[in-house]
């Protein structure tokens, strides 16, 4: 698992002719907009005030190392993003960027972004920036991604601590409030991302990934979506048993997670093909992974509004 899946042709590495728009697509903007979302939930939920233009410019910086962290992963996947569909048409695999010029320009935002967090909030928010970063790009894409089927599992915890840092930003510490959001996003991240890698696992098989559905199969996969969205109900309602929020919130939450596991459920149930295989060109599995971006986006509204009113 450790080989590369294949060689970059070094006649597709045009050197400068990247355009904007390709160093924009380093960054994952896609990605970048729950993580930023997740930053400022994190900073409206704490007490205390900030300046509201050190919280752009917070908010900035979060954006910016999420975004350098997935530069630095177009850079080391450039091998397996060649081979798969979603991914070919990247700036690196497709030969818009040469992969150090990719390289440089993730760590360099990294390094910014750090320090800048530093000067405008406090070294907690700072540091925790440092680590979210880090753990993105040598534990989940350089360690874990590419050897062990539980690499989103325990490698999720990098996109979980945008909560963190935002609430440590405000407070210049961490409390159980922003742990509770890291512990929330953790648990949604796995079936987020397997019920994405069900219908794109032949990408991953190609690429030489193990990513669960490749390593343990559909059915196996479609077991685990349920059973993490099981966990996830009652995590994401502990705000509401540490007395953070009131009612309005707990229902909310019950409504969001149990739309959740309904999909879940029909994720399973679609997987009564020979070996677990889809009826239905994984279109459950598709819907689950949208409703996923909804629920999370949802979820942290719901817990910064009811906080104001609670």
């Amino acid at each position: 698992m450790d080989k590369p899946a294949t060689a970059i042709p070094a006649e597709r590495t045009l050197p400068g002719s990247a355009e904007f728009a390709d160093w924009i697509a380093l960054l994952k903007p896609r990605v970048m907009s729950l993580v930023v979302f997740a930053g400022a939930s994190g900073m409206v939920l704490a007490p205390g005030h900030i300046d509201p233009l050190v919280a752009v410019g917070a908010i900035l910086c979060i954006a910016i190392g999420a975004g350098a962290a997935g530069a630095i992963n177009m850079w080391y996947d450039r091998d397996i993003d060649a081979v798969m569909r979603r991914t070919a048409s990247r700036p690196i695999p497709a030969g818009r960027m040469a992969p150090l010029p990719a390289l440089i320009y993730g760590v360099v935002l990294s390094i910014l972004s750090v320090v800048a967090m530093d000067l405008l909030t406090n070294w907690v928010a700072a540091l925790m920036l440092a680590v979210s970063i880090a753990f993105y790009v040598f534990i989940y894409t350089m360690w874990l991604k590419r050897r062990t089927p539980q690499n989103i599992v325990i490698g999720g915890a990098a996109g979980a601590f945008p909560p963190i840092i935002g609430w440590a930003a405000v407070t210049g510490s961490i409390d159980l409030v922003p742990v509770l959001m890291f512990a929330i996003t953790f648990i949604w991240t796995p079936p987020h991302f397997w019920s994405l890698a069900l219908y794109a696992s032949g990408d991953y098989e190609r690429a030489g990934v193990p990513m669960l559905p490749v390593v343990s199969g559909q059915r196996v996969t479609r077991i685990n979506i349920l059973v993490y969205t099981l966990l996830l109900l009652p995590v994401a309602a502990s705000p509401w048993m540490v007395g953070f929020v009131g009612l309005p919130y707990l229902v909310i939450s019950l409504i969001l997670s149990g739309l959740f596991i309904l999909h879940a459920v029909r994720v399973l149930h679609d997987g009564a093909g020979p070996g677990g295989a889809s009826v239905t060109e994984n279109a459950p599995a598709r819907k689950a992974f949208r409703y996923s971006l909804l629920y999370l986006f949802l979820l942290f509204l719901a817990l910064a509004l009811c906080r104001v009113i609670h």
